[in-house]
């Protein structure tokens, strides 16, 4: 959920202040780093996911707010686009039958909400990239949310830009978008889940570099946003769309080694403090937006500091992995942002994948001789890139396997590994079962999101339709899949 800012304009002196108001936001950081009690959070995680509205025609829906009112929920807000919202799930612990519960939480929630959407003509769609989204939905007037921090957000990235963005993805069957857009609206056509889990300062890194060295195996497996604009990109055609749509960069400066601010990252990391520095070194602001609170003034009371400049311009730093400092119950915590997996296919394949995901990060973390200490960072880059990419059809690298698909890879060694991982967390082990069932089921199928998209599209035109009709007959079969919750990979592909 994004933080407010009250104005879209800033003077040069407001900038300059803003930067040494961060400056002093980090030093106050790295002191609290050495000496303050943050809280561990005892394995507490955090979802969020966002959501696609369709009209009647399946095309995108440009009502967030009316359908914002009659969800009438605080755990609803808008997102980037009018035809997209977010939810936000209260932090819990996964112990005992907590991914059970979850799953009845979210299946409670989305029900409501989908019953409100319907209410005022919408439907929620819970999938990476709306399959019938064109470029015009994300460029021509009117797309955009009607919160002021979207606005200034598009105006900061297109002034630093200074030209138009250019969307230009290929696909491993030959099919490219390439397009050029005057804001960042294109981005809004991603859909995406966020998984949190809250830490100790002196366990982040190993958790941080842990997610990064998952990150592609975790993506191949869950992929499931294979078209934008009508043509067959990637398996996880999020991942590009929202690099280049977010990127404040030109040419030159992309010549000239200049940091993305989309971006995997470059090494791994020792401390926290490492990514956070790593903001203020060589990311200008964005939003400078200044408080009047004195952070050194609350951390010398013995109060939590805000840090309210450091976490906003943490904000608009888009890793896939991202660092979170947080304050609750007056004491500030630390969690990793997980980024990486896209909305959907169904509430039980979100689950599974929040399981899967924390187990192997938790065993990850812990292990004797880090899976970190055994290969390279471009190689967990490549593997990123390759599972976006590939999806089930990937071939990645990890230690001791050399060049593996991803299927073999999870059935063969990540879901031992998830296994005993829940099993530290202390969930019961016929919820743990039932949850990685799901990933064993897919792994085996090779069956995810992205694959039957793709497979029924190609089923749909060889009987005859043609790729706009195909696209909406594959999306409306998914949405009534996809509503009766039945995993992915348990979804058959119409006859041809």
């Amino acid at each position: 959920m994004g933080q407010e800012v009250s104005s879209g304009e800033w003077s040069n002196t407001q900038r300059q202040q803003y930067r040494e108001k961060v400056r002093q936001n980090l030093d106050v950081f790295e002191r609290m780093l050495a000496v303050s009690s943050f809280d561990p959070g005892r394995f507490m995680t955090g979802m969020e996911m966002e959501f696609s509205l369709l009209d009647e025609n399946l095309d995108p829906a440009f009502r967030n707010a009316e359908v914002l009112e009659a969800i009438d929920d605080d755990s609803f807000v808008h997102e980037l686009a009018r035809f997209n919202i977010e939810v936000n799930v209260d932090p819990r612990s996964l112990e005992g039958d907590g991914l059970s519960t979850l799953e009845k939480d979210v299946v409670q929630a989305l029900g409501e909400a989908g019953r409100a959407a319907q209410s005022v003509g919408a439907r929620l769609a819970m999938i990476g990239i709306l399959p019938t989204i064109m470029v015009s939905h994300v460029t021509d007037d009117g797309w955009m949310s009607t919160p002021n921090r979207y606005s200034a957000l598009n105006d900061a990235i297109m002034r630093a830009r200074g030209e138009d963005m250019f969307i230009d993805i290929s696909g491993p069957s030959g099919e490219r978008v390439s397009v050029y857009a005057d804001s960042i609206g294109p981005e809004a056509a991603c859909t995406s889940m966020q998984l949190h889990l809250q830490v100790a300062p002196a366990d982040f890194a190993a958790y941080w570099n842990a997610a990064q060295a998952l990150a592609g195996p975790q993506l191949a497996i869950a992929a499931n946003s294979p078209f934008f604009a009508g043509q067959m990109l990637w398996h996880e055609t999020r991942i590009p769309l929202f690099t280049q749509a977010a990127d404040t960069r030109s040419v030159e400066l992309v010549n000239q080694g200049v940091r993305p601010r989309v971006d995997f990252g470059d090494r791994w990391i020792t401390s926290i403090f490492d990514l956070f520095e790593d903001n203020v070194r060589y990311f200008p602001a964005l939003l400078p937006e200044i408080s009047d609170v004195d952070p050194i003034e609350q951390l010398e009371q013995g109060e939590p500091p805000d840090l309210a400049e450091l976490r906003l311009h943490n904000g608009t730093i888009y890793r896939w992995n991202r660092p979170i400092y947080d304050t609750a119950g007056g004491r500030p915590h630390l969690r990793v942002e997980n980024r990486v997996l896209p909305a959907g296919p169904t509430i039980t394949d979100v689950i599974a994948n929040a399981a899967f995901y924390y187990g192997v990060l938790v065993y990850l973390a812990r292990e004797d001789r880090p899976v970190w200490t055994q290969m390279s960072f471009s190689a967990a880059s490549t593997n990123f890139r390759h599972g976006a990419r590939d999806g089930m059809s990937a071939r990645l690298y990890w230690p001791g396997y050399s060049s593996i698909s991803p299927d073999e890879l999870v059935l063969r060694h990540l879901l031992p590994l998830a296994q005993e991982g829940l099993s530290t967390l202390g969930v019961d082990a016929d919820v743990r079962d039932h949850y990685l069932s799901v990933i064993e089921g897919r792994a085996l199928s090779r069956q995810n999101g992205a694959s039957w998209q793709r497979d029924t599209v190609l089923a749909l035109e060889q009987s005859g339709l043609d790729r706009a009709e195909a696209l909406r007959r594959m999306l409306a079969i998914y949405l009534d899949l996809s509503e009766a919750n039945e995993p992915v990979h348990t979804w058959e592909i119409p006859q041809r």
